[in-house]
């Protein structure tokens, strides 16, 4: 299974959750894709910036990533690193709880869930687990992730997987495009662009 290769740029309207927009680049970069965004929100009354740079190997396995955020208490900034066989850098120091995760994921977005996807390329009935590094919006805190991807079928054109992630309590059906961008996140962003 495979997907189109991503558009120039991509957007989402968060909702639900929070209040924001979200606007992402895709480029080709060394044989993976350097992806940049920005999401503005608000949030149980913070507000919030948080710009982003990821970087992937042709796998769509996250290489390392830097974030940038902004709040009313300040701004912040985190650099990780991968070696694309679950082993990660936070801030140039071994962070060994999250051995196994090849995948990052932003709280503040919307588009990080298309990095599993493209990764496991699963197959309509199948399913996987995809621990990702996990980076809070509001104070970039780094942790782990687990969640879950059952590939459902189609409602075509849209590709279907059921998502959990009993961290949050959280199970939803997310669609994604030809692309395998997220169309619809239950209950967090829409796409808009």
């Amino acid at each position: 299974m495979s997907f189109d290769a991503p558009p120039a740029a991509a957007a989402w309207l968060h909702r639900g959750a929070r209040l924001g927009y979200e606007v992402v680049f895709f480029h080709d970069a060394d044989g993976g894709l350097r992806i940049e965004g920005c999401t503005t929100a608000t949030e149980d009354g913070q507000m919030w910036a948080v710009s982003f740079v990821i970087n992937t190997d042709a796998t769509w396995t996250t290489r390392s990533a830097q974030i940038t955020g902004r709040s009313a208490s300040g701004s912040r900034q985190i650099t990780l690193e991968a070696d694309g066989d679950g082993h990660w850098l936070v801030g140039g120091e071994t962070a060994s709880s999250l051995d196994g995760c090849l995948d990052v994921d932003l709280e503040s977005s919307a588009m990080t869930n298309a990095l599993p996807i493209h990764r496991m390329r699963l197959t309509v009935g199948s399913q996987a687990s995809a621990p990702a590094v996990y980076i809070r919006a509001v104070d970039l805190a780094v942790e782990r992730l687990e969640q879950h991807y059952t590939r459902v079928p189609d409602e075509a054109p849209r590709q279907c997987y059921d998502y959990a992630s009993p961290t949050f309590d959280y199970a939803g059906r997310l669609s994604f495009d030809k692309h395998g961008l997220a169309l619809d996140y239950p209950g967090i962003a829409v796409r808009a662009g």
